[in-house]
């Protein structure tokens, strides 16, 4: 293992990796403080401007993009109580009463100083159990592959925000697109109308521009012009974070961890990692009234899991192929485009990708505090920036991307439909990260199944053979069952308050 993570650092040597790097956290940083953007967008957005870079290059510029906007969205939130991601949201609790108390750059100092920690030390555990996880998943078969799909898209559909139902119909709808396109066993094609440019599927970079990017553009030329928000000026010196941090070493290590756990789990993500961590920490406090008035505390524990859930989703997507999160979700569509295939074999036939991805977390660290403590003041105005000049620029980014993305119109087509579809799906509050998901997870499901089965000349008992794959459909069964059975005894309580 050493010689593979000194292969990750020694392409370091590449000033090409250093741009990259260097490059994504400052996209990072401007998406992540702009209200309503975040890093399942700011990905989405970066890919077609990777079609003609190396491999290593482009997936380190996209993975600083998407650790460096978590941490952008406290910068919004701390400062004028808009967070620009919803992992901040809790951050802004005590973020911004510290603003107002004039401890503005106390605030964003711990905040990004907690981050940092909580990368640096979630990247440790991430190659701690990545790699025993990949080695592990090598003697999956068909019937292991596919329940682990299954379980990927049952905890999906269980976690996803606001009502489980709508999580598992936006589920449905992403396996419903992933359909489309050439019989992977037969070559019969499937729900194409005739036309060959379907015969591939739909191109996935045009999908996720539309769901994410193009849905929000729609929703800003909805909402109009934002009310103009008056920054606040900061205020104290920069050198008591530094102090603060090393008092706050229990809370954020704490944190950290459970951001990891949090992470590692599909469909959990950074929001719920800080929503757990905040809650933990204002539990264990010894002033626990002081949360939600302007604690230190709060905001380290929000910013330290909320990033050390960035290192946790990327654990089941490197070493399963399976993504932790809608942004890792967007990554594996960076990583196909390339032709590398994520999963248990990466660590094997592209050494390089993985390793890289843990120097560059590393390495990154210090250059994104850097970054983020000397351009407190710029990020702090990108807030800003009017909204119809962002939407104006998120759709030109939208259209020359999905044209680029293979020369033609008809990408441009399939991002339009998706926007719509994206649109109507956010205005009737169903989660997108789903929809991702299961397009990405459907065609791994959909082989083994059929695989398996013709192994075992269509004898259904074979996946009922191995421990292990009893063991994952039991799991999916149940992160299935449970929310159904919350909903049913939440329904039957309010029948009874009804009744008497």
């Amino acid at each position: 293992m050493l010689d593979h993570i000194l292969l990750g650092f020694s392409a370091f040597g590449d000033p090409m990796i250093w741009a990259a790097l260097v490059f994504g956290a400052l996209m990072g940083y401007l998406i992540g403080a702009i209200p309503g953007l975040g890093p399942s967008l700011g990905v989405a957005l970066l890919i077609p401007f990777t079609y003609g870079l190396d491999p290593v290059v482009s997936i380190v510029g996209l993975v600083a993009l998407y650790a460096a906007a978590e941490y952008g969205g406290a910068i919004s939130g701390v400062l004028i109580n808009s967070p620009g991601t919803a992992a901040a949201v809790a951050t802004a609790w005590d973020g911004y009463p510290l603003t107002k108390q004039g401890r503005a750059s106390e605030a964003l100092g711990v905040s990004i100083l907690a981050s940092g920690v909580g990368i640096f030390l979630s990247t440790a555990f991430l190659i701690a159990t990545a790699v025993p996880l990949s080695e592990f998943a090598l003697r999956f078969g068909p019937t292991e592959y596919f329940a682990l799909a299954l379980v990927g898209l049952s905890l999906v559909a269980g976690l996803s925000e606001g009502s489980p139902m709508k999580g598992a119909v936006a589920m449905g709808i992403g396996l419903a697109l992933a359909t489309i396109g050439l019989d992977v066993q037969t070559g019969v094609p499937r729900f194409t109308g005739g036309e060959p440019e379907f015969f591939e599927g739909l191109p996935l970079v045009p999908v996720l521009l539309g769901l994410y990017a193009l849905s929000e553009v729609l929703i800003m030329i909805e909402d109009g012009p934002a009310d103009k928000v008056r920054n606040t000026l900061l205020t104290g010196g920069m050198a008591a974070p530094f102090r603060l941090v090393g008092k706050l070493k229990v809370v954020i290590l704490r944190s950290t961890v459970i951001g990891y756990i949090v992470g590692v789990i599909p469909g959990a993500g950074a929001s719920i990692a800080s929503f757990i961590s905040y809650a933990v920490s204002k539990r264990f406090s010894k002033t626990p009234e002081l949360f939600g008035k302007g604690a230190v505390e709060g905001v380290a524990s929000s910013e330290s899991a909320n990033n050390s859930a960035v290192s946790g989703a990327l654990a089941p997507l490197l070493a399963l192929g399976i993504p932790g999160s809608a942004t890792t979700a967007v990554l594996i569509g960076a990583l196909n485009i390339h032709g590398i295939q994520p999963g248990p074999l990466l660590f094997t036939r592209n050494p390089e990708i993985p390793y890289t991805i843990f120097a560059s977390l590393w390495i990154g660290v210090p250059v994104m505090v850097l970054i983020g403590l000397l351009g407190i003041r710029l990020w702090a105005q990108v807030a800003n920036i009017p909204r119809p000049a962002i939407a104006a620029i998120v759709a030109g980014i939208c259209f020359v991307g999905a044209y680029a993305s293979e020369n033609s119109m008809f990408p441009v087509w399939v991002m339009l439909a998706c926007g719509i579809m994206g649109y109507v799906l956010r205005k009737m509050r169903f989660p997108l990260a789903p929809v991702i998901l299961a397009m990405v997870l459907g065609e791994m499901m959909e082989t083994n199944f059929r695989r398996a089965l013709i192994t075992a000349r269509g004898d259904w008992t074979v996946f009922f053979t191995s421990p292990l794959t009893v063991v994952l459909l039991v799991v999916a069964a149940l992160a299935f069952l449970l929310p159904g059975i919350a909903i049913l005894r939440s329904l039957s309580r309010r029948v009874r308050r009804a009744q008497t």
